[in-house]
């Protein structure tokens, strides 16, 4: 099998350096532990609550549909073309190379962004299991702390990192059951009708605007299953694997999750001091509650290791990225993001790149008195901005005569689906921009999407005037039939 992949691999223009050491059950823990719902659930669970209440908990189950349509379209993809980096050669092979640089541009960014998201929502627990107070320089350093940790773990190489991957899952899924069954039979304080009720959290106005302000926590939840295609490299039968792996990851990670949610609504004493913000870090108090303090800090170890195995495979997911990028010769530094240690089959420095870029993000949030919220909403919005340059390029393609060709397909429900995905992400990032503070200065009124601004921005000015999407000889555009001839005549730019 690992001759064949090499072989449908060859047929797209490359020869892996990596080794297929990852199997299927290692491939799905990264997605699981990237999508990682004990740090979604507890990264976000006092904000969403605060603004909507606890109807919030439905927003897992609209973001789960809705990015569910978007790992159909992927799995469509990945099976035919099992490119390492993922999203930015599909666009690249959908529509051309100028959309295909933009895409891994955006995803690149978010990436890193969410890495330091992650590691920041972080610090705050390690801060505490280690007995500091949870202040902003004890939180930042315990966030560069992390991604330290987890860039030693991606540095070992696939086999390790497929290990950590499964310990991590492990771990994550045992830890969110334990706690949760805990918190159910021991600490429920209330009803399931309470996921009916709002407690007041929309004041005199509509609800749904505070339902709506509140599904952060879903969308920030349901994103992760693409980095079981990043590392398609490395895995054995990669066309039938990985769209398996996205599913499951969309499944297992969205049931855990939702349970976390809930059984952590349960057992909040009172809703009312949590929406008018005297409680403004409920997990903690309910934790200390049901287990004291010793227990809390058992539980709060078993989070750490969630929150260490989403950094690790978030890395992965930015290293392939940045590698692949690298390969193509189209970004400044390619020569070092191309760079491979024969001897650990991982790239050095584009894992190097994955470190660093977040951990001077994390330094950088120190001049924010919001970091967490500002950098966790930033990065959603560039993560599903990046889903969707690719969802609508297939749409594109899909229109102009492109059928996949992998062994997974979706067949005649491939262009409604396709449709569905987009309306879904473009309606999500709507709600991820629109302003709700209007009594705040207008800069930070649209600070996400001011900061989706300027990343575009940059990449478009560096994509003028530099031109590195002709740098490279990767293919570009040939996902169309009637483009391939054309595509395969076009002359390449010299390197």
């Amino acid at each position: 099998m690992s001759e064949a992949d090499d072989r449908q691999l060859a047929g797209l223009g490359y020869r892996s350096e990596f080794r297929r050491d990852m199997g299927a059950w290692a491939n799905f823990s990264l997605g699981f532990t990237y999508l990682s719902p004990v740090v979604g659930t507890y990264t976000l669970f006092g904000s969403a609550l605060a603004a909507g209440g606890p109807p919030m908990i439905w927003s897992f189950a609209l973001a789960g549909l809705g990015q569910f349509l978007v790992a159909l379209v992927f799995g469509e993809l990945v099976a035919q073309f099992p490119v390492a980096g993922g999203m930015y050669p599909w666009a690249r092979r959908l529509w051309g190379r100028r959309w295909g640089w933009l895409t891994g541009w955006v995803y690149l960014v978010a990436l890193l962004v969410t890495i330091a998201s992650v590691s920041y929502g972080a610090g705050p627990y390690l801060a505490t299991l280690l007995g500091f107070g949870a202040t902003t320089n004890t939180t930042v350093l315990c966030a560069v702390a992390v991604i330290a940790v987890s860039t030693a773990i991606n540095y070992a190489g696939t086999r390790v990192l497929s290990v950590a991957a499964v310990f991590g899952f492990g771990a994550e899924i045992i830890g969110a059951l334990a706690v949760g069954g805990w918190l159910l039979f021991t600490h429920r304080l209330h009803g399931i009708g309470v996921v009916f009720d709002s407690f007041g959290a929309a004041g005199p106005g509509a609800y749904l605007p505070a339902f709506l302000a509140a599904g952060i926590i879903g969308l920030y939840q349901f994103f992760g299953f693409e980095a079981c295609a990043d590392t398609a490299e490395e895995v054995r039968d990669p066309g039938r694997q990985i769209p398996k792996a996205m599913r499951r990851t969309i499944y297992v990670g969205g049931a855990a999750a939702t349970f976390a949610c809930l059984s952590m609504l349960l057992a909040v004493p009172d809703f009312g001091r949590v929406i008018s913000g005297q409680d403004k870090d409920p997990v903690t108090s309910v934790l200390t509650d049901a287990f004291g303090p010793v227990g809390y800090r058992v539980v709060i170890g078993v989070v750490l290791i969630s929150f260490v195995s989403c950094t690790m495979s978030l890395q992965a997911a930015a290293s392939r990225l940045a590698y692949s990028f690298g390969r193509d010769r189209m970004i400044l530094g390619h020569r070092a993001l191309a760079r491979f240690s024969a001897r650990r089959r991982i790239p050095p420095y584009a894992l190097l790149t994955a470190g660093v870029v977040p951990a001077l993000v994390v330094f950088a949030s120190k001049l924010s008195d919001n970091a967490l919220n500002r950098i966790v909403s930033f990065s959603t919005l560039g993560i599903y901005l990046g889903f969707q340059l690719v969802v609508f390029a297939a749409l594109r393609a899909r229109l102009k005569g492109w059928r996949p060709s992998g062994p997974f397909r979706l067949g005649r429900w491939g262009l409604p689906v396709n449709i569905l995905a987009l309306a879904y992400g473009v309606a999500a990032m709507v709600d991820m921009c629109w302003p709700r503070t209007p009594d705040a200065a207008w800069y930070d009124n649209y600070v996400v999407l001011l900061s989706a601004a300027l990343v575009i921005g940059v990449g478009v000015l560096y994509m003028m005037l530099a031109r590195p999407f002709t740098a490279g000889d990767a293919v570009a555009g040939d996902a169309i039939p009637d483009r391939s001839a054309e595509v395969a005549a076009q002359p390449v730019a010299a390197p």
